[in-house]
């Protein structure tokens, strides 16, 4: 069978292609063009259209194309229910439904970049999703840091950690990355120990295991979520913004997210605590 897209394809229209090959038509013929002759060329070729707004293969609320393509064709694989909400964050700018997801938006958007040619740039998509799919069955649980080199470096970071404690000092590390994570807390709603850690060129598995001890005792996650608790009662206290826009400008993947995390380092929710302001 046929199917047909719009052209220039980034995440959905190379992972649902995979997804139909793979799973729905092994047979399938992929042909891409330009927007507005989707339509008319799916008549004349008694193609499938798919990825575009008013036909059967699309977005539907808050999923994309390959979750319909799952649904539709009943698909239960649980590598391939693993790679959804990959694809889906990927394909929405919803990076925190997965933290693969920054990952998948990056390669394909440079991939697409650097190849010009459709139908080659689909050859890749399908090595990229094959590879992703492997990783999704096989190895998700598999660390990098299983490797005995690697552990040899964890053994060397902690030998290393070790002579700091002893000499009282804060290492050069944690105070840069306090720089850093004060720097960026306003504006990379992204902030990532992963990220960090390369920025830094710390091993991320020590940076995990040893970031409470000059932190105030709090976790990666939980310091940051102290900070951007901080600044929503900053924002409460100076400006009106809704809490929906607060919850926005702090971070937050949602307004219910939001009150939620609040209420736990404060005892009250948001807005009552902004009432709260108004009785002092």
């Amino acid at each position: 069978m046929r199917w047909i897209t719009r052209e220039r394809p980034k995440i959905d229209r190379l992972a649902c292609p995979w997804l139909i090959k793979r799973f729905v038509d092994a047979g399938a013929e992929f042909i891409y063009v330009p927007f507005n002759d989707v339509l008319p060329m799916a008549a004349q070729l008694n193609a499938i259209p798919f990825d575009i707004a008013g036909v059967e293969y699309t977005h539907y609320d808050d999923l994309c194309t390959f979750d319909y393509i799952i649904k539709k064709h009943h698909i239960e694989d649980s590598a391939v229910l693993a790679l959804a909400p990959i694809v889906r964050g990927a394909d929405t700018d919803r990076h925190d439904l997965a933290p693969q997801a920054s990952g998948l938006w990056a390669i394909s958007a440079g991939m697409a970049y650097d190849e010009p040619d459709d139908h080659k740039l689909l050859e890749k998509g399908m090595l990229l999703y094959d590879s992703l799919y492997s990783w999704a069955k096989y190895l998700q649980h598999v660390k990098h840091t299983q490797q005995p080199f690697e552990n040899q470096l964890l053994d060397i970071f902690n030998k290393f950690l070790q002579r700091e404690k002893d000499t009282k000092k804060i290492p050069a590390w944690a105070k840069e990355l306090k720089e850093i994570i004060q720097d960026q807390i306003d504006t990379n709603l992204n902030l990532s120990l992963k990220g960090l850690s390369e920025t830094l060129q710390v091993h991320p598995a020590y940076l995990s295991r040893e970031f409470s001890k000059y932190f105030d005792n709090l976790s990666f996650g939980d310091y940051i979520r102290k900070l951007r608790i901080d600044k929503a009662i900053q924002l409460l206290s100076s400006t009106n913004h809704s809490l929906t826009e607060i919850a926005y400008l702090t971070g937050f993947s949602d307004q219910s997210h939001f009150t939620r995390i609040f209420r736990v380092h404060t005892g009250k929710s948001p807005s009552a605590y902004k009432k709260s302001l108004g009785k002092k």
